[in-house]
């Protein structure tokens, strides 16, 4: 008589089935599986309280992560809070490209006197201070280190 595919298969799922669970139970008779199931068992209470913990956490970050309005209202506070430091940053850029390009229409040497003239400037005397304010906590920090 001769056994059809499916009868075959069957039987070597069965079989397959069989191997596994003999599997299982030499894993089980191993004294440091039944050490590990002791210590699982006694700490199901504190692992149950872990993942409901963990559920709650999760079906948060889900509900916010889903919520659209919230979305669209942090996406506004972000936008609100960068907008001023982008347009000042868009200002300077603007200002450095002009003043490259006026840099470099100007052929004129810069003299002593000019020098001179150009430390009478407010802006000059400014960019100074702060120089040498800049420099001055840059060698504080390196004589902390």
């Amino acid at each position: 008589m001769s056994t059809t595919p499916a009868a075959q298969e069957s039987s070597q799922v069965a079989e397959l089935a069989k191997e596994q669970k003999l599997d299982v139970l030499d894993q089980l008779m191993k004294p440091e599986v039944q050490e590990s199931l002791t210590v699982l068992v006694e700490n199901l209470p504190k692992l149950a309280e872990m993942v409901t913990a963990m559920t709650k956490a999760y079906d948060f970050a889900t509900a916010v992560a889903t919520d659209q309005v919230l979305i669209n209202d942090f996406k506004a506070g972000i936008g609100e809070v960068a907008k001023p430091v982008v347009d000042k940053a868009k200002g300077i850029a603007a200002a450095a490209m002009e003043a490259s390009e006026r840099a470099q229409a100007e052929t004129a040497t810069v003299g002593l006197f000019g020098l001179l003239k150009m430390l009478k400037d407010p802006q000059v005397q400014k960019t100074l201070r702060f120089s040498q304010a800049f420099l001055n906590v840059l060698a504080e920090r390196q004589q902390q280190r």
